[in-house]
Formats: structure tokens, sequence, C-alpha cells
């Protein structure tokens, strides 16, 4: 829509569905990776409280950081023994220890609290505790904080359906992940830069590969609005434009496409064009054919 609320001119209704379906899909894919940094996360804690403070008096208010403001300690562990009393008949395993041995060991407990729980049990914690478990992610306890909260962010709007691709917070990432990286806009994080940190600390690249993926299936369904604004919202940087829009060096790229890309008729996945063009268009190599022969020794035609 333009400023005053109208649909801009030339827009169709199977444009709004693409740009909800881009929506949708990427969404799915990072709440894949998400849920795998969530299950780090209580397993962690998990096995530091079973460790350090057995599977019964691990939620006495002694074992958590003295420094920190005491009833936020109190509060976080009320929260928590009131979730395992509103779980004692409900969830198996909580009713099975609960009513079996009169205790909820942390292997179960943090089965039933939510990701906004875990992270707050995390942040009572002492700092010599919270600090082993950050270094599993290879960061410092303030910068696992930081991730969080814009991790449980991301999450809440991928499970309610809410609008991803412009996603934007207050909350900035630590500088030991954003330092390689350009960045839209200093003091906040946008998708672009939520996704470099899911990769970050899941160190699976194929995240981005993923997205790009989704971006050139949107670009092909957009016919009224330039893909351009969609990736400033997403803020993806100006030198990446390229792996996904292909305005720069265009002539190039339309060669590169047409001779090699679908050579022989047979084509290729998306996928694996976004991995031929990253190649090509990171390579100082001139000549397409020893370019192609080289990467396509590395991967396989479908």
């Amino acid at each position: 829509k333009d400023n005053k609320g109208n649909y801009k001119k030339g827009v169709t209704f199977e444009e709004i569905v693409a740009l909800f379906e881009f929506d949708l899909n990427i969404r799915h894919i990072c709440l894949k990776y998400i849920f795998k940094i969530e299950l780090i996360m209580r397993t962690q804690i998990s096995e530091l409280l079973c460790k350090n403070f057995g599977l019964t008096n691990y939620l006495d208010s002694i074992n958590f950081d003295n420094t920190i403001n005491y009833n936020f300690v109190q509060n976080t562990i009320d929260i928590i023994n009131e979730e395992i009393n509103k779980q004692k008949d409900n969830h198996e395993a909580v009713k099975h220890y609960y009513y079996t041995y009169g205790y909820v060991p942390p292997y179960v407990l943090v089965k039933i609290l939510t990701l906004g729980q875990i992270n707050k049990l995390y942040k009572i914690l002492k700092q010599s505790d919270r600090q082993n478990i950050s270094k599993n992610f290879r960061l410092s306890d303030k910068a696992l904080r930081q991730v969080m909260q814009n991790i449980i962010m991301v999450r809440n709007i991928c499970c309610h359906n809410e609008r991803f691709f412009s996603f934007h917070s207050k909350f900035t990432i630590p500088s030991k992940i954003t330092a390689n990286i350009q960045i839209s806009q200093k003091n906040s994080t946008d998708l672009y830069t939520i996704i470099r940190t899911i990769q970050y600390i899941t160190k699976d690249e194929e995240l981005e590969y993923l997205i790009d993926e989704e971006i050139f299936k949107l670009k092909e369904k957009l016919k009224s609005v330039n893909i351009k604004i969609i990736l400033k919202l997403m803020g993806i940087p100006k030198s990446l434009k390229q792996f996904v829009i292909h305005d720069i060096r265009y002539n190039e790229y339309s060669k590169f496409h047409n001779v090699y890309l679908y050579k022989n008729d047979s084509k290729l996945s998306i996928k694996l064009q976004i991995k031929l063009l990253r190649d090509y268009f990171n390579s100082e190599e001139e000549d397409f054919n020893n370019l192609f022969q080289k990467i396509s020794k590395c991967v396989d035609f479908e």
C-alpha cells in the first residue's frame, strides 16, 4: 500500500497471496532452527541443575545468583513451582515423578516450561553457571542473554503467525556475531541479522540458502512491487542483493543462467542455482566455462 493506505497501481490478489506464502514459509524455516537452539538451551540448563544441585532441591533460592534482585529470583522460582503444580495431573512424566517420588527432576521440568520461562531460569543462575552454559554457544553470558531476547521474540512471532519478513527489534545482537556482517541499522536488529545469528549458534549455513530460495520464488510472482522493497525491509545488505535480484552485472548473470544453469535442458533446483551464483559472484574466474566445470564437479544435477 502507499502512504495513504491505498493499494499501489497494478497490485493483484495473487501478489498478496505470494507475499503471505513467502512470509509463512520463512517463518517455518526459521522455527526449525530456533527449536534446535531451544533444545540446546533446555538440555544445558537441565544438565547443570542435575550435576550441581541434584534431582530434588535444585529450586532452593540458595542455588541462584544472590547479586541480582531477590524478588526477581523468588518470583521466577514461584512461577516454576506454579507450573509444576499445574502440570502434575496433566503431563504424564510430571505426574509420574510427582506422585511416585515426590519431586520433579530438572530433565522433566524443562519439558513443561516455555522458552521465556527457561530464559528467566537461566538469568537467575549464578554467573559461573551461566558462563558454563553460554560457552557452549561460543558466547559470553551477556551476549547469550542479548541473543535469547531476540530469539524469544522471533519464536513468538513465528508461532502466532504474525508478519515476519519486516521484523525489527530494539534488542541488539552482540558484536561478536555482527562484526563480520553488514547491518542496515545500528541499535536495531532486523531479520537478516537474526538469520546470521541463528547460523552462528547452530553452525548451519543452509538456513540462508533456504531463505534465498523463498526470495527467488517471490521475485518471480511480484509484478507491481520491486523485490528490492522486500529485501530492504528484511535488512539484506546491498552487497548481497546481487545473489537474489541480479541487478548487478545483469548481462553476465543472463549469460551464465542461459548457458550453464539450464545446460542441455537439465534444470537445476533453485537452491543449486543459488549455490552456483554465489560461487560465481565470489570468484575472480572470467571464463564461464572454466568456472562452471569447477563448480559442477562439486554438485549434482537434478
